[in-house]
């Protein structure tokens, strides 16, 4: 091969290469919350914000809008809702080694609570968040004051007002069919 066809060469092959690199540094950056697992993205969205719900108040939602939930059993900071709970009561969590963010509005503390398996959920001031499969769309809370049994534990659920406290169950439902 002559010279001249060699530079062209070695300069298609540098293309094709800086072009996968690109390709490959893009995969996964651009992520975004999985409604199906709860995991927020890492990236500069807030994980937990304040909204105000009607008949309820301010409560704390994800990045979706959607409430989000404590369960009185796990209020040690120890996850208890799992497998088929946590279908129904999704896990808010974080990838990787990322960081849960809060809004300026959100005065309690956020961190993480290890999942079985491994997984990164959030907690507000201890106790992990779930957001509830049940709920028809943001800004809609209907897993307030339920009770529910998984593998046989019962599970007391509230949705988290922004000032930390549990919301009043009012008059919700006393139990779930689940």
């Amino acid at each position: 091969m002559n010279t001249r066809l060699q530079h062209r060469h070695r300069i298609a092959i540098g293309a094709v290469g800086a072009a996968l690199l690109l390709a490959v540094a893009g995969c996964g950056a651009d992520s975004t919350n999985d409604a199906s697992s709860g995991s927020v993205a890492a990236s500069d969205r807030t994980t937990v914000s304040v909204e105000a719900v009607d008949g309820v108040g301010e409560v704390l939602v994800d990045t979706k809008g959607a409430a989000l939930y404590t369960a009185d059993q796990e209020k040690d900071g120890k996850v208890r809702c799992t497998d088929s709970c946590a279908e129904i009561w999704i896990p808010l969590t974080v990838p990787g080694s990322a960081e849960p963010t809060a809004s300026d509005d959100v005065p309690g503390e956020l961190g993480v609570a290890k999942r079985p398996g491994g997984a990164r959920q959030v907690s507000y001031d201890g106790e992990p968040l779930y957001s509830f499969a049940d709920d028809p769309m943001a800004g809609e809370v209907t897993g307030n004051g339920l009770s529910d049994s998984f593998g046989g534990r019962l599970f007391s659920w509230h949705v988290v007002k922004a000032g930390g406290d549990p919301a009043d169950g009012g008059a919700q439902p006393s139990s779930s069919p689940y």
